[in-house]
């Protein structure tokens, strides 16, 4: 049976949500259709690694519940993944024999875990967490005492690590990196947050080469290059993500570390928009510099202007990059790209909150990594958002004075 014409979304993520919610604002009437291949209703990933394990049993962070989908429109097709898209018919199949026919399609599949492929990763101890049963599944083994092992020192593995240290489990965090967060997040940054880390009685190996992993009855041991084997209750590997784009590829349209689309989020096929950490997309205040994000603000307003371009708004995707994360009361948050080539200017904010910004060799503001407790670095960094945006070239002494005022920057000419 195939449904009629109307606007499809694959995905259950902010990144569809959105999308579902501006295509009535922005005046659509007619159909929207939702697939999602989980059995849940659209719901909040970032919780997964916080509150929804340090606070279980917790409800779901859901954006949505039936009902209130049903009050604006929205058919939900939940368990049932999307198989194949045919961009000549405008038809998407579900696994159960449906086809839904599309007048535009939205494609937010977000991205997939990496799977280690050590000797012994496949042991059931073994833990990823992209999904409500994934975080449900680590929860259920993080009782006081109980040791954890992550693999990778990035943002999910040591945001889970500061959940169960708050539950009282044992934590050791293995990187093979020479240290933590080496991907976007500036050493001395890094440092702060190793450091807290240790503090909380997180034990942190760098530097740290993995050869096997061998499960017991009752444990499973991870083994170093150099012979030393730590022995856990279960393992969370936060190894990085890949963008889903195995239905996108199939049906024809351009990858390039992601669904490739352009700077109002429409793919290599004019009726198909892509958004969330499945796409590649240009950077307009970065000389459309081509990066995917693996971020909830980014998929949240991506999924808000692909449904405006999906109505033919035209609406160009020019958001500056930004990203947190909380570490135990510790608020780490980036705005922008730092280029290999910046240098950094440190301005120090009182009670060891900080921030670095960055400038290219022509003076040009990039970015800002910022660290502190609660929300000491967030008004700063906003204020650089708005900066960057506007092209501004601050002078060094401004930026390291950390009560001069950025504000008065913004009346500068860009």
């Amino acid at each position: 049976m195939t449904q009629p014409h109307g606007m499809v979304i694959i995905g259950g993520g902010i990144a569809a949500s959105r999308a579902a919610n501006a295509l009535r604002d922005e005046g659509w009437n007619g159909s929207i259709t939702m697939v999602s291949d989980e059995p849940h209703v659209p719901y909040d990933r970032p919780p997964l690694s916080k509150t929804f394990v340090t606070d279980a049993p917790s409800p779901a962070p859901y954006l949505a519940d039936i009902a209130a989908l049903a009050a604006i429109g929205v058919d939900f097709i939940s368990s049932n993944a999307a198989t194949r898209i045919d961009p000549q018919a405008s038809t998407v199949r579900l696994r159960d024999g449906q086809s839904l026919t599309y007048e535009k399609l939205l494609i937010a599949t977000g991205a997939q875990p990496r799977r280690l492929t050590l000797p012994g990763s496949e042991s059931a101890r073994v833990h990823y967490l992209r999904t409500i049963e994934d975080s449900l599944a680590i929860a259920e083994q993080l009782k006081p005492g109980a040791h954890m092992i992550v693999i990778g020192g990035g943002f999910i593995g040591l945001e889970i690590a500061c959940s169960a240290r708050k539950l009282g489990a044992r934590v050791t965090v293995i990187e093979g990196l020479p240290r933590i967060l080496s991907r976007g997040v500036p050493q001395e940054i890094a440092e702060v947050v190793a450091s807290r880390h240790r503090q909380e009685g997180v034990a942190l190996h760098c530097n740290a080469k993995i050869t096997h992993l061998v499960e017991s009855d009752d444990a499973i041991g991870v083994t170093l290059a150099d012979g030393q084997t730590i022995t856990g209750d279960l393992v969370v590997a936060g190894i990085g993500a890949q963008p889903a784009t195995d239905l996108a590829s199939k049906a024809g349209l351009a990858i390039e570390n992601g669904i490739r689309v352009d700077s109002y989020l429409q793919t290599s096929d004019p009726d198909i928009f892509a958004a969330g950490d499945c796409v590649s997309f240009p950077l307009a205040a970065y000389e459309n510099t081509r990066v995917r994000l693996e971020s909830w603000r980014n998929a949240q307003d991506q999924g808000v202007v692909a449904a405006a371009n999906m109505l033919g708004k035209q609406q160009a995707y020019e958001a500056i990059p930004w990203f947190w994360s909380d570490q135990y009361d510790l608020s780490l948050q980036i705005v922008g790209l730092r280029g290999a080539q910046d240098r950094s200017i440190r301005r120090d904010l009182g009670d060891d909150a900080f921030i670095l910004f960055h400038l290219d060799p022509a003076g040009r503001l990039t970015g800002a990594s910022g660290i502190g407790v609660g929300n000491a670095v967030a008004r700063d960094i906003r204020l650089t958002e708005m900066l960057i945006a506007k092209g501004v070239m601050p002078q060094d002494d401004v930026l390291a004075d950390g009560k001069a005022s950025l504000k008065a920057l913004l009346r500068q000419p860009g």
